[in-house]
């Protein structure tokens, strides 16, 4: 395996533990997050003033050479696989995809192929420059299995620190567009009187809360007000389905980007999503609030109805503001001629 050798002298301000140190000081074009630095000094691959460190709060001080072996990256794993993709802008440093309903982001034991990862590989042909010391490509945020839309890939270290950085400082724009059961208003009193549930102006919904996972089911989230991560989500009505109206077609917001988000809390509002077996309960549409089009359409709709409609971000090599938009999946475009008919 091939070495490339870094060599780094400490700051005289440098923090006193040798991980924070050593993320402080390395050079930006490196590449190195605090997490990868801390795997290599726990692999022996840090010499602070000549002697090998392998304890990642080993102390540090002003003026240490640090000298730090770096592994070019190695090929994954994960096998290639000839997927089709919908690629909506690619260049050497990022990827943005329209992904499908019913494809996983990531390989997992459930689900060792025919992911999105799998088909990136294929995609890509081996021109990748390495992502954590791996030939695989950067996935800075997820959507899940059953839900369509747009997402971005890293396809390098750098454009990897670039991109998770803008999500993890929540500057990242997500726009998504769903189907959820009843119509959000703020003169409903039952939401005004649920917590963690506001209204913001214009009729926008706004709801807080801490989300972890469930204690007993751990492939659910739970909402929480104590522990557990923040977590924030706008929703707006685009256009009520019903007389009286009994499902709506929203527009949400994520301020933050928790797992199941936006499923979890909107079902904690009581307007859980249509199609959502995991959070919209066994919640039926009154018979007589649709015609038979509508209710055949929610009643038979296989998946969570949300779609990440919208992505922008600031290109994290040329500093371009970019926006991506995907259109509205063939499966929800017929729910939505359904509950209009």
């Amino acid at each position: 395996m091939s070495v490339r050798s870094l060599r780094v002298v400490l700051p005289d301000d440098t923090p006193s533990r040798l991980d924070k140190a050593l993320a402080l000081a390395v050079p930006e074009d490196a590449h190195l997050s605090r997490s990868r630095l801390a795997r290599l000094i726990a692999d022996g691959a840090v010499r602070l003033n000549g002697t090998v460190v392998t304890n990642q709060k080993a102390r540090a001080s002003g003026g240490d050479l640090a000298e730090i072996d770096v592994p070019e990256p190695e090929e994954t794993e994960t096998r290639p696989e000839p997927i089709p993709l919908s690629v909506l802008y690619e260049d050497d440093e990022l990827i943005v995809i329209n992904k499908p309903a019913g494809m996983v982001v990531h390989p997992a034991p459930g689900s060792p192929g025919g992911t999105l990862v799998n088909a990136l590989l294929h995609h890509f042909g081996g021109n990748l420059s390495g992502i954590g010391g791996e030939k695989r490509p950067g996935i800075v945020h997820r959507i899940d299995k059953d839900t369509s839309g747009v997402l971005v890939v890293a396809k390098s270290d750098g454009a990897h620190h670039g991109l998770a950085a803008q999500f993890e400082a929540h500057t990242a724009e997500r726009e998504y567009l769903a189907v959820c059961h009843g119509v959000p208003d703020a003169a409903d009193p039952r939401l005004r009187g649920s917590r963690g549930v506001s209204f913001e102006r214009g009729n926008v919904l706004k709801i807080t809360t801490q989300l972890a996972r469930h204690r007993t089911d751990r492939q659910k989230q739970a909402v929480l007000f104590q522990g557990g991560r923040h977590a924030i989500t706008r929703a707006e009505v685009q256009e009520p389905f019903g007389t009286p109206p009994v499902a709506a077609l929203i527009t949400c917001w994520l301020e933050t980007g928790r797992t199941h988000q936006i499923r979890v809390h909107m079902a904690h509002a009581g307007h859980g999503l249509i199609g959502d077996q995991t959070y919209g309960g066994r919640r039926k549409v009154a018979r007589g609030a649709l015609g038979e089009a509508g209710l055949a359409a929610v009643e038979s709709f296989p998946r969570q109805a949300l779609h990440a409609a919208r992505l922008g971000f600031v290109h994290p090599t040329t500093g371009s503001r970019m926006t991506f938009e995907a259109p509205l999946p063939e499966d929800m475009a017929q729910l939505l001629e359904g509950l209009r008919g």
